[in-house]
């Protein structure tokens, strides 16, 4: 699955933005795999992705990592043996915004190429 949402800018907030309401972040949680993400108390985005084997799940863990890095955007990454778990929210506002779920966009695109048939 490849959403609009991927492709857009990362944008940075500040500590005066809201962190999402509930109407705001369901309509991003529509272009995500509905299949991995879920908002977990209106405070984060949490994702399971399954893979094959170990191998497969370290290399996306690595490769969302460099995403990671690259954006200045740092999830909390679990990695398991058939598993990646993925746990996201914007500290500087202790919730959701939108660079959340671009993140989570590009992660399921990443996931893509390693999915289990």
């Amino acid at each position: 699955m490849v959403s609009d949402l991927a492709e857009q800018e990362c944008e940075a907030c500040t500590s005066e933005d809201e962190p999402l309401t509930e109407s705001e972040y369901e309509a991003y949680l529509t272009d995500l795999a509905d299949d991995v993400w879920e908002v977990v108390d209106e405070h984060h985005l949490e994702g399971t992705y399954a893979f094959e084997d170990f191998r497969d799940a370290l290399e996306f863990t690595y490769e969302i990592g460099e995403l990671a890095e690259e954006e200045w955007h740092h999830p909390d990454i679990h990695l398991a043996w058939g598993e990646v778990r993925v746990e996201m929210w914007t500290h500087k506002i202790d919730g959701l915004h939108k660079t959340d779920f671009v993140m989570a966009a590009r992660m399921d695109r990443i996931h893509d190429d390693y999915a289990p048939e």
